[in-house]
């Protein structure tokens, strides 16, 4: 299970930039995802809670945000929905496009700080 791995990562990453504004709690980290990411959300949901144990993020919530998959459609000639992600058609006019614009998300894209430190026992 990869996930773990990229929970670690997470809590690591959020830890640095803690210490660099200077301390306080983390109380969320906020996430895209992708579904061609590669990363399972429930077990990513799981893994972080265990990550988070004893770490300074202990208690915190993982904010999720579904990225839905687009492509560079040719004929629309802009992004749009896919119809599937085994298709990967245009979800308006139905043309087929290689051109994957959203959808490979995996990206903190912001923490909540809480000045106060988390309390002891």
């Amino acid at each position: 299970m990869h996930e773990l791995s990229i929970a670690i990562a997470l809590v690591e990453v959020a830890t640095e930039e803690l210490a660099r504004q200077g301390g306080g709690q983390i109380t969320a980290v906020h996430l895209k995802l992708g579904p061609l990411s590669g990363v399972i959300r429930q077990a990513l949901e799981s893994a972080y809670e265990l990550a988070c144990e004893g770490s300074p993020l202990e208690g915190s919530r993982l904010v999720i945000e579904d990225v839905p998959v687009e492509i560079d459609c040719p004929q629309c000639r802009c992004h749009r929905p896919v119809e599937s992600i085994q298709e990967m058609r245009c979800k308006v006019c139905g043309t087929f496009s290689a051109e994957i614009v959203r959808g490979r998300e995996l990206e903190v894209v912001a923490l909540e700080i809480c000045d106060e430190p988390a309390p002891v026992g």
